[in-house]
């Protein structure tokens, strides 16, 4: 049966559906998501409808074969799901409306040179009238695709928590109307901030997975939160914030390659072949960030993602890990956590205070930040390693064994696993 699609299906393994059904959620999800958002105007209904088509694949493709155009049949199904989702809502209110086809009454903004459904999602989503968390949250499950759980673990909070940050805000959006637009001129500044936020977040989960269902790295979010955020760029071209969220997303990418072993084990900054890192992502990144270093010498103050894109310039520039200049790493940590003193910037800057100065300064930096960071991998892993490199084998394998259980990402809990077996 094909009456979702056109042509005839590719018939393939049920291992190969599976594979075809997952690569096209990474790919398609924002997409249908986004193209029943503005038919529709409700983004339940969108969220509701393309979660109902991909169920439907998972049913039907294993039997009638993958679709010659997997995001068409997707989008045509999900429409129809959301369709007769409105028609039976219509007639149990006894309203007997059709569905309504068409939302955005409003004419696009002066800025409608850029045409992409996936930046207007962004744009609404990130309302100034929801606070940035639910911003951030709710973007990252309507645009970035992940799940409930991943987004909690991203932001340190319970799956019940999340999903009811979720619900919220996507109920405000609909109560209070918003559209779904890129917005004028005069309102990006408002939504701008909320909007790197979430591309930056979107790369991160990209960069390094936290599910352990997914691959350890995924191109496909690292490569569209790139794309979207230069399509930021030529909306707002003399941001400095936005160039150095870009410089440091391709300085980032540009170790992507080497980041992921053969045999699927993580290899840190220390141990990756920086002849393979990508030198066109590195060069187009540091000429970037030599454009706002200018800026700032002109007056101009940077911004976190300006500071963080520095620090990767830094990392990116030495040929060989002890070539790196760790006492300007320092200073640029010290920059930052006077602008965002958060405790996962406190321990990165501990981590490169612990080659500045030794592992024992920095692990009474490390250790104060356990009320805090007790539930992220990362403080215990950190711990883990400072912990060895002091020849404190017993409490460096406790250590590990707790980044173990909390890391998500199946590549990070093998190179965990392989350095606590080492302590012997």
């Amino acid at each position: 049966m094909q009456s979702e699609g056109r042509g005839a299906a590719v018939p393939v393994s049920v291992v190969d559906v599976e594979e075809a059904i997952t690569r096209v959620h990474h790919e398609e999800w924002a997409r249908v998501v986004a193209a029943l958002t503005r038919r529709f105007g409700d983004l339940d209904i969108a969220e509701e409808a393309t979660a109902e088509a991909f169920a439907t694949a998972v049913e039907r493709w294993p039997a009638d074969g993958v679709p010659p155009n997997p995001g068409a049949w997707l989008t045509t199904t999900a429409n129809r799901k959301a369709i007769d989702r409105i028609r039976r809502e219509n007639k149990r209110d006894d309203k007997h409306k059709e569905a309504r086809l068409v939302y955005d009454d409003d004419p696009p903004g002066p800025l409608g040179v850029i045409d992409d459904e996936r930046l207007r999602l962004i744009f609404t989503c990130c309302h100034p009238a929801l606070a940035m968390e639910a911003r951030v949250a709710l973007t990252l499950r309507m645009v970035g695709g992940l799940t409930v759980p991943e987004i909690a673990r991203a932001f340190l909070v319970t799956e019940s928590a999340m999903g009811q940050r979720i619900t919220r805000a996507k109920a405000k959006i609909k109560a209070a109307r918003i559209p779904y637009r890129v917005p004028s001129a005069e309102d990006l500044p408002a939504r701008v901030s909320g909007v790197l936020a979430v591309l930056f977040l979107v790369f991160n989960e990209g960069y390094l997975a936290t599910g352990p269902d997914t691959d350890p790295v995924r191109h496909d979010l690292t490569a569209e939160a790139i794309r979207l955020t230069r399509l930021i760029r030529a909306l707002m071209p003399e941001d400095g914030e936005v160039v150095g969220l870009l410089a440091l997303m391709l300085l980032t990418e540009s170790r992507r390659t080497a980041r992921v072993s053969a045999s699927g084990e993580l290899v840190p900054l220390d141990e990756q072949d920086r002849g393979a890192w990508d030198a066109a992502l590195i060069a187009e990144g540091h000429r970037l960030v030599r454009e706002r270093l200018a800026a700032a010498a002109a007056g101009a103050v940077p911004g976190r993602y300006q500071i963080l894109a520095a620090i990767n310039a830094v990392h990116t520039s030495a040929r060989d890990i002890r070539d790196t200049d760790w006492s300007q790493v320092v200073a640029l940590y010290d920059q930052l956590v006077r602008l965002d003193p958060s405790p996962i910037i406190a321990l990165n800057r501990a981590i490169a205070v612990a080659e500045l100065d030794g592992p024992e300064v920095a692990l009474a930096a490390v250790d104060r930040l356990e009320d805090e960071l007790a539930g992220y991998h990362a403080y215990h892993a950190t711990r883990a390693d400072l912990l060895r490199r002091l020849g404190r084998g017993q409490q460096s394998r406790a250590a590990y064994d707790n980044a173990i259980e909390l890391a998500g990402n199946t590549a990070e809990t093998a190179y965990l696993t392989r350095r606590r077996d080492q302590l012997g």
